[in-house]
């Protein structure tokens, strides 16, 4: 291992020729009414994961800077949004369907154009590594797309007429207000995008603040909001999230609050809303996902979805398996394969081919997470695999942590990188009681194919967490089926379909069903008159 930290980091000439900075990035651009301005005042360091080796020592890459906004600065992108806006009675919310549309679909086009330049921040400002960077951008761009295709498939629903009781109806949805997006750093473009693309497509104005993290792979993007959508629909903001964000919810103009994050974090700004009842809130937060290993079970798929889904992204992911429940059956042969499959993953940079563990982007990261280390061994735990918990600049080997007891911090806190966790249990109460009794409702997964156990258990979780996986690691996709959490997890659904109504509200146009009510609705049909009272079919 003191070999692999030594040659972990290479050298600038060592790097691939296409995946080379050139100079540091400094960013003084942000969104506000159609037009990019410039920002005069201080800025925010922006550091990579990644160290470079030069002959005085390793050193930390300096990718740029980016731009800290104050409150005021903020409040002007707020102003164009509500402007924009206009109390429903602005050109975007009003503009039918089918042109809105033909905006999103102009900018995903210009988006395509800058794969290369997102992918490479990806690497180098979260340290996501070369496929998994890829896989989330050309997602990015599918997602798009299934949403355009679920809107037009919604609208052609809504284009119909109602006949009840005598009155003739047509319920469409309409748009909510004012939306502020933000996002995490670990999918700064895919995460974000669920939200703010939903939000933009059914009518709403949008303040966009970018993850801490990921915030320079935005800046290849700005042109094309810019182009692709009217004056003040999409407005950028970057900087401190107590000095900007922290202004737009208590001005009270936010009307829809889609956040993914800490429930702590959403929970502070939500109560500085002063009409907290007029608030719609996205919120994708904490979890605690466990992953459950019966006795009757096929072992080797076990281990494989465990490895994955603690450890993909390094474990940097909301829906990862955060703590293993294993019977005492089977934890021996169990946490022998897993250290052999551990033992195989490949470190590295994020170009490297075939790099499984990458550095962590978030300062102060291993400090917490030797901190859990220390806390666990203190307690009856050890580290199994004999490189866990060895680290170099912001690099962290992942630690494979047994016995797991709730003595320990880590069988409580969502460590969100390389740990595992793994708990023997004998009495299957041991696993119920931990899943009720949390804080977290998520996703959960259960290995096993004994028919009986398995069922009872389903039936036990259900009401519980948003998602059970069978023999299979927990995850987000496919990105048609809802995502959401109980608990402290998540407020709203999230998928493809569900994400626009959750930025929207059903909206509908009524009238007794009389000769002169029809007369009038046909002659606002032929002649157009109204944006929302239409007939047209998208294909």
């Amino acid at each position: 291992m003191d070999h692999l930290l030594d040659t972990l980091y290479p050298a600038p000439e060592d790097v691939p020729q296409q995946w080379r900075l050139d100079e540091p990035l400094e960013q003084r651009d942000y969104l506000v009414a159609g037009e990019l301005r410039h920002w005069a005042g201080p800025l925010a360091t922006v550091r990579s994961p990644v160290w470079l080796k030069h002959p005085d020592g390793e050193r930390q890459v300096v990718l740029g800077s980016a731009p800290l906004l104050d409150a005021d600065t903020a409040l002007t992108a707020l102003d164009a949004a509500v402007l924009a806006y206009d109390k429903g009675r602005g050109a975007w919310p009003t503009m039918r369907v089918g042109e809105r549309i033909e905006h999103v679909e102009r900018f995903l086009e210009r988006m395509r154009g800058q794969r290369t330049a997102v992918v490479k921040l990806l690497m180098w400002e979260i340290g996501k590594h070369l496929k998994d960077a890829e896989k989330e951008f050309d997602r990015t761009c599918d997602y798009i797309t299934d949403t355009i295709d679920a809107l037009k498939a919604l609208d052609r629903r809504s284009s119909r007429f109602e006949l009840e009781q005598g009155t003739l109806g047509q319920i469409r949805r309409a748009p909510l207000g004012v939306a502020l997006c933000m996002g995490p750093y670990n999918y700064p473009l895919n995460e974000t995008f669920t939200t703010l693309i939903p939000a933009l497509i059914m009518g709403n104005t949008v303040v966009f603040k970018p993850a801490k993290f990921g915030v320079l792979l935005i800046r290849p993007l700005l042109e094309a909001f810019r182009d692709s959508f009217p004056p003040g629909v999409i407005n950028v903001i970057y900087g401190r999230g107590h000095d900007t964000v922290s202004a737009l919810m208590a001005s009270g103009k936010i009307d829809v609050f889609a956040f993914i994050g800490t429930h702590k974090a959403a929970a502070a700004l939500k109560k500085l809303h002063p009409r907290p009842h007029r608030l719609r809130a996205a919120l994708g937060l904490d979890a605690k996902n466990p992953g459950i290993v019966l006795p009757q079970v096929d072992l080797d798929n076990a281990v494989d979805e465990a490895l994955t889904g603690a450890l993909s992204f390094n474990g940097q992911r909301c829906t990862a398996l955060k703590i293993l429940f294993v019977h005492e059956d089977v934890v021996d042969a169990f946490l022998e394969r897993f250290q052999r499959k551990l033992a195989a993953l490949v470190p590295g940079m994020p170009w490297t081919p075939g790099v499984a563990l990458t550095p962590l982007p978030e300062p102060g990261k291993i400090d917490y997470l030797q901190g859990l280390v220390a806390d666990a061994c203190e307690h009856g735990a050890r580290v199994l695999n004999p490189e866990g918990g060895a680290s170099r600049g912001a690099f962290f080997y992942p630690a494979l942590l047994y016995p797991v007891s709730p003595a320990m911090r880590v069988y409580h806190e969502e460590q969100f990188g390389p740990l595992v966790p793994v708990v023997p249990f004998r009495d299957l109460d041991t696993v119920v009681d931990y899943v009720l009794d949390s804080d977290y409702g998520q996703q959960l997964s259960l290995f096993g194919n004994d028919p009986d156990t398995v069922g009872r258990l389903i039936d036990t979780f259900a009401n519980q967490v948003g998602r059970i996986n069978l023999n299979t690691q927990c995850q987000r996709g496919p990105d048609t089926y809802p995502f959401n959490g109980r608990k402290n997890s998540a407020e709203g659904t999230l998928s493809v379909h569900d994400a626009l109504r959750v930025f929207s509200i059903r909206t509908l146009v009524a009238t007794r069903l009389q000769p002169a009510n029809k007369a009038l609705i046909g002659d606002i049909l032929r002649q157009r008159t109204s944006s929302f009272l239409t007939t047209d079919y998208l294909f």
